[in-house]
This record gives C-alpha cells, structure tokens and sequence, in this order.
C-alpha cells in the first residue's frame, strides 16, 4: 500500500490502495468491504452500493472491519443511497470512526442508517 503525504509534503502519510474489494456476507444480505474508500475507489463503492440498493429487501448488512479509511464522499454515497431506499435500512457495522461522526455531523437525523461500535 502506497502512502501519500499532505499537500506540501507535511503532515502524516495518508494511505492510499488503489483496490476495493466487496463480497458478499454470508447467510444474510449485505457486503463484506475490504480496503480505503476514497477517491480512487469511489466508483467501486457507488457501484457496490448501488448493486446492494437494488437487492435490498427489508435490512442490508455493511460490514467494514476491513476498511481503515472512508472520506466524506464515500459516506456521502452511503448516505444519499439510504435515503433512496424504498423502505428499510442500512446495517452498517464496524465502520471506521470518522464514518459515525460524519454521519452524526451532516445526517444526524438519517434513521435509515446503524451504526454498530467497531
């Protein structure tokens, strides 16, 4: 996995893969989501995202325990997806931290979407 510093060469080294990988759970509905949500993989997630919205029923599983980072798009797609949902609701669990806290930030009245602890 590569690292990228912040502009101007300061700051911590962010990571940055290039690869998202999505699965499926088993035995119930949802996705198993591997990897860096971001601008490189936001296309995959929105895909991912979509694909899950059109299967969905009445509960979708987000298991993100493998995900170490989400930017503010990638919860933004998780957000706008949910709220197109027909009826139901997003599961999203073990996501990393910044995910709950720009969720309660932007959306803090969303109910279509939990959030379990990490």
């Amino acid at each position: 996995m590569e690292a990228r510093r912040a502009k101007g060469g300061q700051g911590p080294a962010v990571p940055q893969n290039t690869a998202l990988e999505v699965s499926p759970l088993s035995g119930r509905p949802g996705i198993r989501v591997r990897g860096e949500i971001g601008e490189a993989t936001r296309r995959s997630w929105e895909r991912a995202l979509a694909e899950l919205s059109r299967r969905h029923q009445d509960v979708s599983y987000v298991e993100l325990s493998e995900v170490a980072f989400v930017d503010v798009a990638g919860v933004t797609a998780l957000a706008v997806t949910a709220m197109d949902l027909p009826d139901g609701r997003f599961v999203i669990e073990a996501p990393p931290p910044q995910l709950p806290r720009v969720l309660e930030l932007f959306w803090p009245d969303l109910d279509r979407i939990e959030v379990t602890a990490r």
